[in-house]
C-alpha cells in the first residue's frame, strides 16, 4: 500500500478532486493548510503596518492506494490538475504504508481500503 499526499493551490481543488473521481479514485482525505517555499507569498497590511505574509493557504490531499500502478496513475492526474506553470503549484510525496484497518470491519492491509461491494 501506498501513501499520496499532495500540497495544492486552493483554487485547484475542485480540479483535482474531479480529475481523482474521474479515474474512479472516491478514497480522498483534505485538510486546509498553511505553507511557504519557492512561491515567496506577498506583502500585505495589518492595521497600517506593511508585513511579510509568506505562509499561504494551500490544499492537502491524502490517497492510499494497493498498487504502485495507482500510484503513479493518482500522482499523474493530481500533477495535470493542479498544475499552473507558476511558482505555488504544489508538491506531491509518496511512501509506503505498513498497514490500514477498516474500523467497522476489522479488514486488513489492501482489503481496508477498497471499497465495499453491498
Amino acid at each position: 500500500m501506498i501513501k499520496i499526499e499532495a500540497i495544492v493551490r486552493e483554487d485547484k481543488t475542485e480540479d483535482v478532486k474531479q480529475a481523482l473521481q474521474d479515474i474512479n479514485v472516491h478514497g480522498i482525505t483534505l485538510y486546509q493548510v498553511m505553507g511557504c517555499g519557492t512561491q515567496k507569498g506577498y506583502v500585505g497590511y495589518v492595521r497600517g503596518q506593511e508585513v511579510d505574509i509568506n505562509m499561504l493557504p494551500k490544499i492537502k490531499f491524502e490517497i492510499v492506494v494497493s498498487t504502485e500502478e495507482w500510484e503513479q496513475k493518482v500522482i499523474d492526474v493530481i500533477q495535470k490538475a493542479a498544475y499552473t506553470g507558476t511558482p505555488g503549484d504544489g508538491k506531491i510525496f509518496s511512501y509506503d504504508m505498513r498497514t490500514a484497518m477498516r474500523i467497522r470491519t476489522r479488514e486488513t492491509g489492501a482489503e481496508a481500503i477498497q471499497p465495499r461491494r453491498q
